[in-house]
């Protein structure tokens, strides 16, 4: 199964910014379309963000994080980023990186994890002042 190794989480105040790293492990993920996702206590999961394979000029974002997060890739470091600016309590949740579907296949939606998704340990994000 494709494994991802999330970091880069911590605790933040209102309006602080983060980057979020996942790497993957024990192979390359230039080939594959990459999704961030979220999930707090009590919530379902939820897709925050995706960016397309190879070059990565495909994006998606969920309408809550749009203008304050940004995906993007560097395959020289088999890592996909997720900075996020302009936190809000409201994202305070363990974040988690997968494969997901291509893009340009997406209808209606954000992301779409590829199955079967072995998530990872995920990253904690508290925003919190």
């Amino acid at each position: 199964q494709l494994q991802f190794v999330e970091s880069g989480g911590g605790l933040v105040q209102p309006g602080g910014s983060l980057r979020l790293s996942c790497v993957a492990s024990g192979f390359s993920l230039t080939y594959y379309a990459i999704g961030w996702f979220r999930q707090a206590p009590g919530k379902e999961r939820e897709d925050v963000s995706c960016i397309g394979s190879s070059d990565g000029i495909e994006t998606n974002y969920a309408d809550s994080v749009k203008g304050r997060f940004t995906i993007s890739r560097d395959n020289a470091k088999n890592t996909v980023y997720l900075q996020m600016n302009n936190l809000k309590p409201e994202d305070t949740s363990t974040y988690y990186c997968a494969a997901v579907r291509p893009i340009n296949l997406i209808v209606g939606g954000v992301c779409v994890p590829l199955q079967p998704t072995d998530w990872g340990q995920g990253t904690q994000v508290t925003v919190s002042s």
